[in-house]
């Protein structure tokens, strides 16, 4: 009997349970619609294995830069030296620094569709809507730069309403940030609207240089500014355009030799980055497709450099050992892309199929000039101290040609079968000197 009283109190607790849950979550949830696929398309419909970060998400978690997205996502890892990460791999693989050799991305790393991979450092998060981080070959959509998957930032675009939203934050060690955002129609005129996002972060970084006395030499003092444009120029016709500017000024002093937090570097380096980008992108619609235009351009300086010895004078006394390094690199990019979208697919409305082709155009240069110098000296030597200057530069240019397509077949509606393929022409130069 005991038993039987059992029971029946744990089946109506169940009932109370499921009762109250069914009032709890009766609301609706806001549908998450994927920006970096072909078409833009509910989450439900995406196959492929992806990871979402709303801009709600990127507020909650005060992350003012993409590296910081690697510690929410699985799989996905970053490469960084003194400053930003440039480098991202995921599920192991992609680029882990600038020396292995030419450029050869396995994570492709768009923003706002323009094409940034192995620039990844001026991927900051002010005003951004949407990240998707897409794990898994991306074969026909991005190519060979994207073996190992997809990185795809959304910034936000101009709203219909004028609307701004400002952020100011102030913390520890020096850290302060400045961020306004604001746009909407231009004037009376409902056709153009526009978006303005400017944002400043500083801070004096947590290591200090105790032979310079100063507690800066790995600060942080990096920009943001970015123009979105939006032009209705008929029904079935719309042109976006995109300026936009980071600029990472980032000294770098973090080496030590000791392992502590304190650094005694005399001749502290430079790990920073300034890209300039342009965009446009062109829509016109006709019955049952959609022609696409992708244009844009990035041109990139990165000046990397630190005291190769980790020490100055005294460290290393009786010994004379004093060593510099410096990179100067320089990184051009244009991409053309075209594409023909058909109409979604709907499996109520008798419509079966939907599909892509295009064809695009990248071409990538990118110069090196590397720098070191160094003297050392044996207090046993009497013919030291030994200097030692040496220069190497190299450069590199490669151009590609791909024509992609995609088909998928709705066998129902929640079932479709895809195929995709992608040929590509690539070719490339590069030379060096010592």
């Amino acid at each position: 009997m005991n038993i039987i009283k059992n029971i029946s109190f744990v089946f109506l607790i169940s009932l109370l349970i499921s009762f109250f849950s069914t009032e709890v979550f009766s609301d609706p949830i806001e549908e998450i619609i994927v920006q970096g696929s072909w078409r833009q398309i509910s989450a439900a419909q995406e196959d492929s294995s992806i990871v979402f970060l709303s801009s709600d998400a990127i507020k909650a978690q005060s992350i003012k830069h993409f590296e910081q997205i690697s510690f929410l996502v699985p799989n996905l890892n970053f490469a960084a030296s003194d400053s930003r990460a440039r480098y991202f791999q995921i599920r192991g693989i992609g680029e882990r620094s600038g020396y292995q050799g030419t450029p050869n991305s396995s994570v492709g790393f768009l923003i706002d569709d323009i094409d940034y991979s192995g620039q990844g450092g001026i991927a900051t998060t002010f005003d951004v809507d949407q990240i998707e981080v897409y794990r898994g070959p991306q074969g026909s959509r991005i190519g060979a730069n994207a073996l190992a998957g997809l990185v795809y930032i959304q910034t936000k675009d101009p709203t219909d309403t004028f609307e701004g939203t400002s952020e100011v934050t102030i913390g520890s060690y020096g850290t302060k940030s400045v961020g306004i955002a604001f746009g909407g129609p231009l004037d009376q005129n409902s056709d153009i609207t526009y978006r303005i996002a400017l944002r400043n972060d500083k801070e004096n970084g947590f290591r200090k240089n105790l032979y310079l006395k100063r507690s800066d030499t790995s600060r942080k003092d990096e920009s943001t500014s970015r123009l979105k444009v939006n032009w209705q120029l008929a029904d079935n016709t719309k042109i976006k355009f995109l300026i936009s500017q980071v600029d990472l000024n980032d000294p770098a002093d973090i080496w030590t030799i000791d392992g502590s937090l304190n650094t005694l570097s005399d001749r502290p380096g430079m790990d920073s980055q300034k890209t300039n980008s342009y965009g446009m992108k062109v829509f016109h619609s006709f019955d049952g497709f959609e022609l696409q235009s992708y244009t844009s351009s990035t041109d990139t300086n990165v000046i990397f450099s630190y005291d190769a010895d980790w020490g100055n004078a005294d460290s290393h006394f009786p010994y004379v050992y004093d060593y510099f390094s410096e990179t100067l690199r320089d990184r051009k990019s244009f991409n053309q892309e075209f594409r023909i979208v058909s109409d979604s697919a709907d499996f109520q409305e008798n419509s079966f199929f939907e599909w892509v082709i295009g064809a695009n155009y990248l071409e990538l240069k990118e110069s090196n000039l590397k720098k070191d110098d160094g003297l050392y000296g044996d207090p046993s030597d009497p013919y030291g101290p030994y200097a030692s200057a040496s220069a190497s530069s190299s450069k590199y240019k490669s151009s590609n040609f791909s024509v992609f397509g995609n088909l998928d077949y709705l066998l129902s509606a929640s079932l479709k079968f895809s195929i995709g393929l992608r040929w590509e022409d690539w070719e490339a130069d590069y030379s060096d000197s010592l």
